[in-house]
């Protein structure tokens, strides 16, 4: 006879899976997003940025 896992054992299995999978989800949203704060500001952009804020004081 083969012997099954009781239905409570196989969710509480899927759930640590899930729950597995958020935390590496989770993870690897919070690298690529240090990736991305970690980018140096393109100099045209900081550019851009400067003369918004001429203009801005230009204009006070």
């Amino acid at each position: 006879m083969i012997e099954q896992s009781p239905p409570r054992r196989r969710a509480d299995a899927a759930l640590d899976e899930a729950r597995l999978r958020q935390q590496a989800i989770g993870i690897k949203l919070r690298q690529m997003f240090d990736e991305v704060v970690n980018e140096p500001v393109p100099d045209e952009f900081i550019d851009i940025l400067r003369r918004a804020d001429q203009k801005k004081s230009d204009k006070a």
